[in-house]
């Protein structure tokens, strides 16, 4: 084994122990750097193929994209956009189970799910065409990671942060006339405003955002599936939340999805 696959494999182990143990590890980049993309999804997709790997293992659902608004970029301290892999084992539909999870922080997120592939020429055009309908979604962003101690390296292997997801209910199709880029966000924890936002502040549209991830999934071998849920990124700030908070989206367009957790 090479000295990069021996760090690579090194890295995922101490992800792996982390996420089985409920304890949080030191940050990764002593291993491969703070800003090797490759290796880091190669962590990443190390610890992908570990889960799968496992007995009744849980079903690949989509991918989430992250980093996709400046201020969330700011509170993290990087300037570029990830992704990680969804799973069925973390989709909620109202109660998530905080006892599975280490820095639960909460955003307000447009999904997207696809009714076709994306393995060819991606445009927002061809993007657009793809989707089969979005809703309003909570992503539940958690860290492996002691205390947030992340550079863009420790995040994109530590599955780009990824915790849980719940989706709402009121399916908006983009023939129809919704608009991801004209919507407006606002986040409440426990009755008080949190965080808003608008569809303009991930990546300029939230369209832009599935067009990068696209192109990036393709880049690693891994395109965009039909049937996948694509988080588009979020509209505004994160904030933290803990056992017994309740959180409150909304987005226009899309209604309201909320989240308690136990």
């Amino acid at each position: 084994m090479s000295t990069a696959a021996a760090a690579v494999a090194a890295a995922a182990d101490r992800l792996i122990v982390a996420a089985a143990t409920r304890i949080p590890c030191g940050p990764i980049r002593d291993l491969i750097g703070s800003t090797d993309q490759a290796s880091a999804y190669a962590v990443q997709q190390a610890i992908t193929a570990h889960r799968l790997a496992q007995p009744n293992p849980p079903r690949r659902t989509g991918r989430k994209i992250g980093l996709t608004s400046k201020r969330v970029q700011a509170q993290i301290g990087v300037d570029q956009p990830d992704f990680g892999v969804l799973f069925s084992d973390a989709h909620y539909t109202r109660q998530v189970p905080a006892a599975t999870l280490l820095h639960p922080k909460v955003e307000a997120e447009v999904a997207f799910v696809l009714s076709r592939d994306l393995d060819g020429e991606v445009t927002p055009t061809t993007v657009r065409e793809a989707v089969d309908y979005a809703v309003a979604a909570i992503e539940v962003v958690d860290s492996r990671i002691a205390n947030w101690d992340i550079t863009f390296a420790d995040t994109v292997a530590d599955n780009a942060s990824f915790g849980a997801y719940l989706l709402g209910e009121d399916r908006k199709t983009l023939a129809g006339g919704f608009s991801p880029v004209d919507v407006a966000m606002k986040m409440w924890v426990d009755g008080k405003l949190v965080s808003e936002g608008k569809g303009a502040d991930c990546l300029d549209d939230p369209i832009n955002a599935v067009v990068w991830l696209a192109n990036k999934s393709k880049e690693l071998g891994e395109p965009l599936r039909k049937g996948e849920v694509v988080l588009s990124g979020a509209l505004g700030p994160m904030a933290a939340v803990k056992a017994g908070s309740k959180v409150e989206v909304e987005i226009t367009g899309l209604g309201n999805v909320s989240a308690e957790f136990v």
